[in-house]
Parts: structure tokens; C-alpha cells; sequence
């Protein structure tokens, strides 16, 4: 059903650009099918990118071109229908010219270029700005989060929390490497990952996972699957790639953490995409045997689970997903589908903190929504 809707967008968007900067623009002749070929060729390297992103290795010199025309493929047809009620004022206001008189179709091909001139000149800065965002480093953010029944011991306690890192065909081993720098000079306490690593296998994208051994904290680096751990077919194999290196993957299970005689409960439950892979995600499971007197602090790839998670009294739950929505107004989208879009907010007395992740999926674009990696730091 994802790919016939999103087939579907893409054709009506493309035919839409197609009529607006070419259809209208030219006259019929050998310049309009040179535009309309070029047209074709970038809308058959998107879906080539698309189709070929189960293999990473080998798919880098189409998903470049094929998922940057993706974005400035929306950002063109957006700021195109930005023009639809100027156009629309102007055939309701033109004069009716006598039916015996030509229409004067030369000034309608000039007012239709300057009109795409004008969106495309839009859709590149924009899509620009959204690349240099989303290819730079991501923002550190830190903020205070204050857990009623926290030990002293451990007020002023640091996680660093890193969600959506997309290992892939546009981003690898130094995508990895910098985020692990950025963590490690945060000095935190505990690293927390909250979901999808990676979009391949070990063999494709193991070499580009391997920086995270070097991820350095008094309490050691956590990790729960994100939807995307259970889009390639090789879920398992990933879980143990990185209990090598060094990462703690909790599985629908909790462990303490402890500063001499007090604790508090990290506690992890898997995707709701497990479903598919029969690893669904399993609260009581992931809670059992938590104190209730102590914090019991949750990771879960989807901020939409804090709903079991409020249910359960959990204190805080730490979550990605969302990617902050990306590229600007797919925001509103995702807001329909999740309870925050990003930060720190509460639902029904459970806090919840979403992070917009440290990298993207699809278009290397993002707009209204830079990369992150945040820094909590605990308080009673």
C-alpha cells in the first residue's frame, strides 16, 4: 500500500511539473521533448533509488541524484501551486477578447516561464538550505529533566539520547564517526539509542556501524530496534552485531543502574514493526520487576507507545521517529500520527522526550527540522 500511494504521488507530481515548466513553457518541438526526456530520466532515477535500497553498497550513484530530484521535486511543485491563485485571479480578471481575435498565446508562454523560473529559483534555494542542513553536523541540545523520585545520587546524571541515525546508501562510516565524537564529547553518563541504525545488512553496512564501539560512558550505550531494524532481513543478525560492539541491546527486558546503594530502571520494548518479525513490542515484559519507588526510564523508537508506557506509570520515555518531520509541511503529517513531533512534552503523566534524529531517510533534505543529539541531564 506504501509504494502504490507513494507511486502514485510521485506520477501526479511529476505530470503536474511536466505541465507547469515544459507543457506551458514551449512550444511543440524538439526543446519540448528534450525537457520532457530530462524530466523522465530524474523521475526514473528515483524510483531506481527507490527499488535499489536494499542494497546500499551499490546503490550510492543513484540514490544521490535519484533522492535530491525527490526533494526538489516537492519543494517545485509546492512553491508551483503557490502560483495557482495568481494564475486564477488573472483568467478571472483578463478581458474577454472578441471570439474572432487570437488568443495572444506568446505573452501566456512568457507569463508561464516566469512563473517557473520564478518556483524553480524557490525550490532550489530551499532545497539547498535543507541539504547543507541535513548533510551538516547535528545540533547539541541539552535539557534539564526533572524525575520526582530520583536519588540524589543521581542528580545531574547525563544521557545522551541519538535516534535515527540511517546508515545507508547516502550516509556511512563517517556519518557514524562524527556523531560518535559529538556523543563522546558531551561526556555523558549513558548512551541511549533509540532506533533505526541502519537501512541494510551487516554485510552491507556493518563497516559503517563499527564507530559506535568507541562510544564512551560511565554506564554504557542502550539500544531498541526502530522500524527500519525490521525492513531488511537480517534483524537478528544486527542485534548481535552490536552486543560486539559493545552495545546493549534491550529486547522487551530492563536493567538497573546504579550509583552505590540507589538505582533507577532503564527499561527498552521494541518497535511496533516487530509485529511483522513476531517481536512484538511487550511492556509488561520490558517492566517487569521495576521498582516502583525508583524511576523507571523507557527507550521506545516510537513516540506513539506512550500510551502503554503511561499506562504503566513509566516516568520517562525516550523516543525518535519522527525526524522532527524532515522537510516542512510533511510536520503536519507526522503530527497526526504522533502524540509530539519533537522535545520534551507530557501525556498522561508520563514525560516523553523526542528526539529529531542525527540523520534522514530519503531525500538528503531538511527543512524546519535540523538534526540533533540531546543531552539530558536528570534533576530530583
Amino acid at each position: 500500500m506504501f509504494l502504490v500511494v507513494l507511486g502514485s504521488s510521485l506520477g501526479l507530481m511529476t505530470f503536474y511539473v511536466w505541465f507547469r515548466t515544459v507543457r506551458s513553457t514551449t512550444r511543440p518541438g524538439r526543446v519540448r521533448r528534450i525537457l520532457t526526456a530530462l524530466l523522465l530520466i530524474l523521475t526514473a532515477l528515483l524510483v531506481a533509488a527507490l527499488v535499489s535500497r536494499r542494497d546500499p553498497a551499490g546503490s550510492g550513484w543513484l540514490a544521490w541524484p535519484g533522492y535530491l530530484w525527490f526533494g526538489l521535486l516537492v519543494y517545485l511543485v509546492l512553491a508551483l501551486l503557490v502560483l495557482e491563485p495568481v494564475r486564477l485571479i488573472r483568467r478571472l480578471t483578463r478581458p474577454r477578447r472578441p471570439a474572432e481575435e487570437a488568443p495572444d498565446l506568446e505573452r501566456r508562454r512568457f507569463l508561464a516561464r516566469a512563473g517557473a523560473v520564478a518556483a524553480g529559483a524557490a525550490a532550489v534555494g530551499v532545497t539547498g538550505v535543507g541539504v547543507a542542513t541535513a548533510l551538516g553536523p547535528p545540533d547539541v541540545l541539552r535539557v534539564p529533566v526533572r524525575l520526582p523520585r530520583l536519588a540524589r545520587e543521581f542528580d545531574g546524571f547525563r544521557i545522551a539520547v541519538v535516534s535515527d541515525i540511517h546508515l545507508g546508501p547516502l550516509l556511512g562510516r563517517r556519518h557514524t564517526e562524527r556523531i560518535v565524537r559529538m556523543v563522546n564529547e558531551t561526556e555523558p553518563d549513558l548512551v541511549a539509542v533509540v532506533g533505526d541504525l541502519v537501512d541494510g545488512t551487516v554485510a552491507q553496512l556493518g563497516p559503517a556501524a563499527a564507530p559506535l564501539a568507541d562510544l564512551v560512558s560511565r554506564d554504557g550505550t542502550f539500544f531498541v530496534t526502530g522500524n527500519h531494524e525490521y525492513f531488511v532481513d537480517d534483524t537478528a543478525a544486527w542485534l548481535t552485531e552490536l552486543d560486539q560492539l559493545g552495545v546493549q541491546v534491550l529486547r522487551n527486558e530492563n536493567t538497573r543502574i546504579r550509583r552505590g546503594a540507589a538505582a533507577f530502571d532503564l527499561a527498552g520494548v521494541n518497535d511496533l514493526a516487530g509485529r511483522s518479525a513476531e517481536e512484538p513490542p511487550d511492556f509488561d515484559a520490558a517492566l517487569r520487576g521495576t521498582d516502583a519507588g525508583t524511576p523507571t526510564i523507557l527507550l521506545a523508537h516510537q513516540p506513539v507507545q506512550v500510551a502503554e508506557a503511561a499506562r504503566r506509570n513509566v516516568d520517562l520515555q525516550l523516543s525518535g521517529h519522527t525526524h522532527g518531520g524532515q522537510m516542512w509541511p510533511f510536520h503536519y503529517a507526522v503530527e497526526l500520527a504522533q502524540p509530539s513531533l519533537a522535545g520534551l512534552s507530557t501525556v498522561d503523566g508520563t514525560q516523553l522526550y523526542v528526539s529529531r534524529g542525527a540523520g534522514f531517510w530519503g531525500p538528503p533534505v531538511r527543512v524546519g527540522a535540523p538534526p540533533d543529539i540531546t543531552v539530558l541531564t536528570l534533576r530530583g
